[in-house]
């Protein structure tokens, strides 16, 4: 399993605006559809990575503690499935349904929306503030599979911090993953 950091996109970047499948409702949804007035988290994903796999069950849990705040989370897979059909549109409903998620899992065919963003590896987090300017960028927590229990600590202090102020000031490290398999 290569290990791949994300790139540190600018601070204050606008996020870019798409219009992708949701694999769970086999319907199209936009960006200005799913924002949240308090924060937007934008994470690439994919079915069979084991960085996802660990981070899973924390995943689940910090989506439901924060989309009761408002925050809104959207999942995305960029990866070409040609060369990796286990994270094919009808695999990602599977896998969605199967790890309980209460967010939508897009696929982004093209992959014109991971490379809008700058997106390297899964998980790669991103989170937009209420104008969806980019306030956080990095990791989800310092584990790794085998080597912890994921928390999504460092996500959810952003988070704290984006909710209440629209800032964040601290610590923001690259997140690592398996690299997106592009075309």
């Amino acid at each position: 399993m290569a290990a791949t950091e994300s790139q540190m996109v600018s601070l204050g970047t606008q996020a870019p605006d798409f219009n992708l499948l949701n694999t769970v409702t086999n319907s199209m949804i936009d960006l200005n559809t799913l924002r949240s007035d308090k924060a937007t988290v934008v994470l690439f994903i994919c079915n069979h990575c084991p960085f996802v796999i660990h981070i899973n069950k924390a995943l689940v849990s910090l989506a439901n503690k924060y989309q009761a705040q408002g925050v809104s989370l959207i999942a995305i897979s960029s990866n070409d499935i040609e060369k990796y059909p286990a994270d094919a549109p009808d695999l990602m409903t599977a896998f969605a349904l199967k790890n309980n998620y209460n967010f939508p899992y897009l696929y982004d065919k093209d992959q014109s929306v991971a490379k809008a963003y700058g997106a390297e590896c899964t998980p790669d987090i991103f989170v937009y503030d209420k104008d969806l300017k980019l306030a956080y960028r990095g990791r989800f927590d310092e584990t790794r599979p085998n080597m912890g229990i994921a928390t999504g600590k460092d996500l959810a202090l952003a988070l704290d911090s984006i909710i209440t102020t629209n800032t964040y000031s601290g610590n923001q490290l690259p997140s690592i993953g398996c690299g997106i398999k592009w075309k």
